[in-house]
């Protein structure tokens, strides 16, 4: 999975765009990612803007175009019994994102290293080739997604650049608004 995200490195940043080597953005990656695994798109996208400080609707499209066609993953960490909006513990600047408590693991429980070479998500957080859809404003609609490349890395579109591999920082964990899973595929 990771390895089919990869091979988009380098393609354009081209909006509502999503053809490997030519020209793509965020959630074309995920799209293309997708028809790669599946044959074909689950639907097409709705027009929208590259703006990420839009007002927050109600119906936060891309949040709910993942839930309708990608899983939720279940995921505990360390005991806990809380969850966020999709299962996964998120830092509480996350949660609020979301719009939940986000009571549970704080931004620190995800973003200290381990010191056994395992990253700052363990083994019991994001894992590998999931879906991280991010709210990069408060409060503004989650607009930007990428795809988790392991060792605190991701995939992503970098607007007016590039698919590129970046690093997961803090910056990008607090704005974490949903963690979704490719259907029918084990990583």
């Amino acid at each position: 999975m990771v390895a089919l995200a990869r091979a988009w490195i380098g393609t354009p940043y081209v909006h509502q765009a999503s053809a490997k080597g030519q020209g793509t953005d965020c959630l074309g990656l995920i799209r293309g990612v997708y028809r790669e695994l599946h044959g074909a798109d689950p639907e097409a996208p709705p027009p929208y803007t590259p703006d990420w400080n839009e007002r927050r609707s109600a119906e936060e499209p891309l949040l709910s175009a993942a839930r309708r066609h990608l899983r939720e993953p279940k995921i505990h960490r360390a005991g806990a019994t809380q969850s966020g909006a999709s299962g996964v513990h998120l830092p509480r600047r996350a949660a609020a994102r979301a719009g939940h408590s986000g009571e549970g693991p704080r931004v620190r429980d995800f973003v200290a290293p381990r010191g056994d070479g395992s990253g700052i998500w363990g083994d019991e957080s994001i894992k590998p080739a999931q879906i991280l859809i991010f709210r990069i404003v408060t409060d503004g609609p989650a607009k930007h997604c990428g795809i988790a490349a392991g060792d605190d890395r991701f995939i992503h579109a970098y607007a007016g650049r590039a698919v590129i591999e970046g690093w997961l920082s803090r910056w990008w964990m607090e704005r974490i608004a949903g963690v979704f899973e490719f259907p029918g595929v084990e990583e």
